[in-house]
């Protein structure tokens, strides 16, 4: 197999830490998507800071990602380097009500490790399978709360590897949503604030919200969580079921039958299949009431 343009340099400048042609369905929740060409999971600051440096004044496109648990990697993969911010950036610390992570920590380990030291706030991230500097990315939210409400500050890295804190205000933030999406910055450690409290009175929260969690949503299959956004005033999830799409399948991708919201991998889902499926039920759902659902989940790749 040829090996991608840059692959020999890069192993030789990040040794043990550079793959060629990894297939994404090794790093994404869905289990789907084709190969990244070059895939690289660096094994710390300077190592990534060596990579980005690199990179920049090169025509390689580079994508940045966590688990993969927001993504849709399509069949062709990915042309140019993919960079996973993966366990060298998982570091947890708690600093009275302050909690300070590595953007590769796994939101529910932050989640436990605040509940432990008596500090809320965190609870309803309770079984988001993302990492913390994705969901800061995302602003992904439950329950009512998202990471918008705790965010103090986020330390991100440039293309040039310089550092740079900026603080909850310069983010951006919206539903599912902040200017950290789609920009050249990658962060790297997420400062957050949470509130004292009863760690067993936050732990009987987070197995409540667990409990609703597995109740309701389709956790024995692949999945990238939520696919669409909820629109204004209505759930997407009662907008699809209502528009009959709850069960319909393309290949082996379906329509969860236990949250119309997710669409669920049966075993051999491919991209293709989903892409399809999720025009259906864009087209079944504005057809019955006029609305235009948009993604939740982040598309790369080629077909």
């Amino acid at each position: 197999m040829t090996l991608p343009i840059g692959f020999k340099e890069l192993n030789a400048l990040l040794p043990g830490q550079v793959k060629a042609n990894e297939p994404m369905a090794r790093h994404t929740t869905w289990r789907i998507g084709g190969p990244a060409d070059i895939f690289v999971e660096p094994a710390g600051v300077k190592e990534l800071a060596r990579l980005v440096t690199w990179v920049h004044g090169r025509d390689l496109p580079l994508y940045f990602i966590g688990n993969g648990s927001n993504l849709l990697v399509k069949d062709g993969g990915i042309r140019g380097i993919v960079v996973k911010i993966g366990r060298a950036f998982g570091k947890v610390q708690v600093q009275e009500t302050t909690l300070i992570a590595g953007a590769g920590a796994m939101l529910g380990v932050l989640a436990a490790a605040a509940q432990k030291s008596g500090v809320g706030g965190l609870e309803f991230a309770t079984g988001i399978p993302g990492t913390v500097g994705g969901a800061v990315v995302m602003n992904a939210g439950a329950n009512g709360s998202s990471m918008a409400d705790l965010v103090q500050e986020v330390m991100v890295m440039d293309l040039s590897g310089e550092l740079e804190r900026r603080n909850a205000g310069e983010l951006g933030f919206g539903y599912r949503t902040s200017n950290l999406l789609g920009s050249s910055l990658v962060v790297l450690e997420v400062t957050c604030r949470g509130v004292a409290r009863d760690p067993d009175q936050i732990r009987a929260d987070m197995e409540q919200y667990l409990a609703r969690r597995r109740a309701s949503q389709p956790l024995s299959y692949p999945s990238a969580g939520s696919v669409f956004k909820n629109p204004p005033g209505k759930t997407a999830g009662w907008l699809i079921e209502q528009a009959g799409c709850k069960g319909m399948r393309q290949g082996d991708a379906q329509v969860s039958l236990v949250h119309a919201n997710f669409i669920v991998n049966l075993g051999r889902a491919t991209a293709r299949d989903v892409q399809l499926l999720i025009h259906r039920v864009q087209q079944l759902v504005y057809e019955r009431f006029g609305i235009t659902l948009t993604l939740e989940v982040q598309v790369l790749g080629e077909d």
